[in-house]
């Protein structure tokens, strides 16, 4: 994972700072759990997870502004956030390393600065899952590109392909 990482960080030009997706964080916790259906702690902390996403959830159904949006955060999100670090740092010194749960909970801290900037950026989806679901065509199709015939066909199909989907969930005609 470390050439992923290195790749993600030179994304996006100087400058930026990059937001870690709460869906993958989650993930780590529900397979812990699968594997030990009893887990507590695991449930705990999903359970504590599941409150960021009501809380967004509450505010697209409401179709809150981005103000509005910041706000509901502050105000529900931020004390879920200050009960779940705790519970994490907790598990840190119980979890071992090795387990789904230490997993987790190391992927979750590791990434702890990340995971909180929707707090500070309203228009921050807690998770990319829209994004990679979106994109999952592209991937599947990969292979079916590679009769185009030149190397640099399949960078631009997928550029095309990112804008027509970009199109789609804007409701933006792609042909004007």
């Amino acid at each position: 994972m470390g050439s992923r990482s290195t790749a993600y960080d030179r994304c996006g030009g100087s400058g930026g700072r990059r937001a870690a997706c709460w869906a993958h964080a989650r993930r780590g916790f529900v397979e812990a759990l699968k594997l030990h259906p009893d887990d507590r702690h695991s449930e705990a902390v999903l359970r504590l997870m599941s409150e960021l996403f009501a809380v967004d959830a509450e505010a697209r159904e409401q179709k809150l502004g981005h103000e509005q949006r910041r706000l509901s955060r502050e105000e529900r999100s931020r004390a879920a956030l200050a009960q779940l670090f705790t519970v994490l740092q907790d598990l840190q010194t119980r979890a071992l390393p090795a387990n789904a749960l230490g997993k987790a909970v190391a992927y979750t801290l590791k990434r702890w600065e990340r995971l909180t900037l929707f707090l500070e950026h309203p228009r921050l989806e807690l998770s990319n899952n829209l994004a990679e679901n979106s994109m999952r065509p592209v991937a599947v199709d990969r292979k079916n590109w590679i009769h185009v015939g030149h190397p640099g066909a399949g960078p631009r199909v997928a550029a095309i392909i990112s804008v027509i989907e970009s199109c789609r969930r804007l409701n933006i005609p792609v042909r004007q």
